[in-house]
């Protein structure tokens, strides 16, 4: 208690220093003060919002942000974004479960793998680099589950007009409120750009270190305990789970530096430029589990089957990566920009042995070096903008990308986007390689490339926003549950490798509106979904919705703004995906549905100057709706709980 104090203490005595040097700078205005005068008489220098700027890896640029709108209610949570169409586990910095699959991006190459472990991952295309006007800082807290807290913390900074550096910590520690499920997290990150004078030369370099720690319990073993609101269950460390003392370890480091330099000395109607990427990253995953043999209702199960292990199970997976992409683009003001590249990717994804059974032999490595080639041509003119790319493996491996984008902004308030891809992706490594000490958990497999085929449009205008997808997949890899009867009932829990022979098509319907009737408003989004498939592999709920009703108006003169108001959230019932903590991984499963519970939460958002205040009640029916709300099978949603965060932005 004593820590968390000195916290606040020390983050409030900050931001009233932050305040008094920074009085005049304010986003809510045209101009902004970026230094104050050093000389009287002298006019101050100002500093214009769009020199606060925030730069993606495709060189997309947006502004730094501070206002309080019901967007910024969906983001504040750990994930700092709006997590419509993921469903959270019962503690913070867990897995979610998805609920929307169009959310799923994907790559022609092979990936690590481990999936469910990736959420809280930030990869290499959600690093932002920045370049301000004056030094920036944004802290950012939450309270979690239990004891601990969320933390996320950001500066950034110009030495000169065309260098920019920027460092940040994103940290979480969460007790939970079931029995081993305590998360510990932390993501480093460091980034530079710089420019030259000229504009000739530019560079983006990042590095980030990474670590995810979750207790694992594998769900609660007795599923009438919780539904029948005994009271005595109240306190969930009474509910019986299957693991006491496991836990699963994502970590990784990734140097990343995106480079280019225009051969010609000025810049005109053509040009020509050289580009570079190179990607290095390493990952490494392990599952720990200290007693094999776990209790349910009085009898010993083995839940994940036969081990090599009576106890101290420590499976390790180590993944190295290189990438580089070399690339030539010739520019013309009136034609676009056509690049022609090459690329080698090198990977490493390896155990330290061999496993020989009687029948089969599971190896300790999987090498992979792949070279493609390929092209890619953007256009940005008048209310047209699009980026089309092609590329194909030269090397023995049979891969490829077709990726067609195309935006149209009618005006600013109406925008329309289409895309078409057409992937040929190679498998994930840990759907070809595993090695556990658990007996089933051992596989060797060389699956077939999966097929994609993704169509989207969405629209954004005053009316209504919404988006479409509509994807053809062959050859689908997953996880699949193909425990027997027998260990079934003895409450085993055995998971391999699957990969669909059949096509799915899958399509979804998003649709996004906010009313507004003076002081309040109604927002809403409701995403619709179907798949056709032969067996039930890829599942997804039919209809999910989030509403929001809210109210907001400026008190004390103007200086607080506030926003009251209730989230409805919902999802029909259908058979959602299981986690296996062994593999981190979901797998399919097809005997327990969960969805149709509504989840309401009620929140109360101030902003004072640059400070947001953040207060929310979750899921505050969960006591009025009986307890049939899961994340999956054997994990419960969410209780009630309530939540206090805040986010200062400083601007010196």
């Amino acid at each position: 208690m004593r820590l968390y104090l000195n916290f606040l203490f020390i983050l409030y005595s900050t931001f009233l220093l932050a305040q008094k040097k920074s009085e005049a700078l304010d986003f809510n205005t045209k101009y902004q003060s970026a230094s104050d005068t050093t000389k009287a008489g002298k006019p101050k220098k100002v500093a214009t919002i769009d020199m606060y700027r925030v730069i993606t890896l495709d060189r997309d640029t947006t502004y730094i942000d501070t206002s309080l709108t019901i967007q910024k209610e969906y983001s504040h949570n750990y994930l700092r974004r709006d997590t419509f169409g993921l469903l959270p586990f019962p503690n913070d910095g867990q897995t979610y479960n998805t609920l929307q699959y169009s959310l799923t991006e994907f790559s022609p190459y092979p990936e690590f793998g481990f999936k469910a472990k990736h959420f809280n991952y930030l990869e290499a295309n959600q690093i932002r680099y920045a370049s301000v006007a004056t030094p920036v800082t944004e802290l950012y807290f939450k309270t979690t589950q239990l004891k601990g807290q969320s933390v996320d913390s950001y500066f950034s900074l110009n030495t000169s007009p065309n260098l920019n550096f920027s460092i940040a910590y994103r940290g979480l520690r969460s007790e939970g409120k079931y029995i081993n499920q305590l998360v510990s997290t932390g993501n480093f990150r460091f980034t530079t750009s710089y420019t030259t004078k000229n504009q000739r030369y530019w560079a983006n370099f990042h590095f980030t270190q990474q670590d995810i720690l979750n207790k694992e319990n594998g769900g609660i073993t007795t599923i009438d305990d919780f539904e029948s609101e005994n009271p005595d269950y109240k306190n969930r460390q009474r509910l019986e789970v299957y693991l006491t003392d496991a836990k699963s370890f994502l970590k990784g480091k990734r140097f990343f530096l995106n480079h280019g330099f225009r051969v010609n000395n000025r810049q005109g109607v053509n040009n020509l430029y050289i580009n570079h990427l190179f990607n290095y990253e390493n990952k490494f995953f392990e599952y720990n589990q200290a007693t094999v043999p776990s209790v349910s209702s009085g009898k010993v199960v083995y839940r994940f089957g036969d081990s090599f292990k009576t106890s101290e199970i420590n499976d390790q997976t180590h993944y190295n990566r290189m990438y580089n992409k070399l690339g030539l683009s010739y520019e013309n003001t009136s034609l676009g920009k056509f690049q022609f590249f090459v690329d080698d990717f090198r990977s490493n994804y390896y155990y330290n042995q061999i496993l020989i059974f009687d029948n089969r032999t599971v190896s300790n490595a999987l090498a992979q070096k792949i070279n493609s080639a390929g092209g890619q041509y953007e256009y940005r003119k008048n209310k047209w903008n699009g980026k089309f790319l092609y590329s194909r493996s030269i090397t023995n491996q049979s891969l490829s990308n077709l990726d067609a984008k195309m935006q149209f902004d009618l005006d600013d308030k109406n925008q329309f986007t289409f895309q078409y891809q057409n992937i040929n992706k190679l498998p994930n490594n840990n759907y070809n390689l595993y090695q556990s000490s658990y007996v089933a958990y051992n596989w060797s497999n060389n699956f077939n490339n999966e097929k994609i085929n993704l169509l989207s449009a969405s629209a954004t205008t005053p009316w209504v926003n919404a988006s479409f997808q509509f994807s053809v997949l062959k050859d689908h890899l997953f996880f699949d549950d193909v425990a027997t009867a027998a260990q079934k009932l003895a409450e085993t829990q055995i998971v391999t490798p699957s990969q669909y022979a059949g096509t799915i098509n899958y399509l979804s319907l998003k649709m996004s509106k906010e009313f507004q009737f003076g002081k309040f408003a109604l927002d809403n989004t409701v995403l619709y979904q179907k798949v056709e498939q032969n067996q039930a592999v890829l599942n997804v709920p039919e209809l999910v919705t989030r509403n929001t009703i809210y109210f907001t108006d400026y008190f004390f003169k103007k200086a607080l703004y506030l926003q009251t108001g209730v989230v409805f959230n919902y999802f029909t019932k259908y058979y959602a995906n299981d986690y296996n903590p062994v593999i981190g991984e979901f797998f399919v499963q097809r005997e327990k549905q969960i969805g149709n519970f509504p989840n309401l939460d009620f929140f109360i958002n101030a902003k004072i100057q640059r400070t947001r205040i953040y207060f929310k009640a979750e899921h505050f029916n969960s006591s009025l709706s009986g307890n049939n709300f899961y994340a999956s099978p054997n994990n419960p949603y969410r209780d009630l709980t309530i939540r206090f965060g805040l986010v200062w932005n400083f601007f010196e």
